[in-house]
């Protein structure tokens, strides 16, 4: 990417000792949507489920001239209907001072390449419905937004009642 100076974008996969960056960003996506509140996650959490022995989810890191901007959370899901694995994009983040750059895409096309060459069947997340930019974003890159579809989560205390319930 060139406008006038040398600018290089670097997307490449979270390492180990990238936990705490990880973690920072988390909290600034947090931050963004107003929601930092919820973050219960520590570093050590982040270390934990990316880098222990099992890791079931992963991360992709975006450097912008050797500067972490903006990262990608996301694990695999599985399709019945399909009857095959998909990719699912848990968080998408570009720091605010490098937005505009491409990075967002960047990082949502490496993602796409790796369902594509795993054969994944589908690619999907969410987005926040007051979020306009980035559901303008996400439709402008090809994305299909799915209302008829409606996100439940059980958590805290309804998570622990229900899972006291004898079945």
């Amino acid at each position: 990417m060139m406008d006038g100076h040398c600018k290089s974008l670097l997307i490449r996969a979270a390492r180990p000792d990238d936990a705490a960056l990880i973690h920072a960003l988390i909290s600034e996506l947090a931050d963004y949507e107003k929601l930092r509140h919820e973050v219960d996650a520590t570093v050590q959490d982040v270390a934990r489920d990316l880098f222990g022995e099992r890791p079931r989810v992963f991360a992709e890191i975006a450097e912008w001239n050797g500067e972490p901007a903006g990262f990608a959370l996301w694990f695999y899901n599985y399709s019945t209907f399909r009857g095959r694995h998909g990719l699912y994009l848990e968080d998408l983040f570009v720091r605010p001072a490098h937005r505009g750059q491409g990075i967002g895409k960047a990082l949502i096309v490496a993602l796409a390449k790796r369902c594509a060459a795993e054969g994944l069947a589908r690619f999907q997340w969410s987005v926040l419905d007051w979020n306009q930019p980035s559901i303008d974003f996400y439709k402008a890159l090809g994305a299909k937004l799915t209302p008829e579809w409606i996100g439940c989560r059980v958590e805290g205390e309804a998570l622990e009642a229900l899972a006291a319930v004898a079945a």
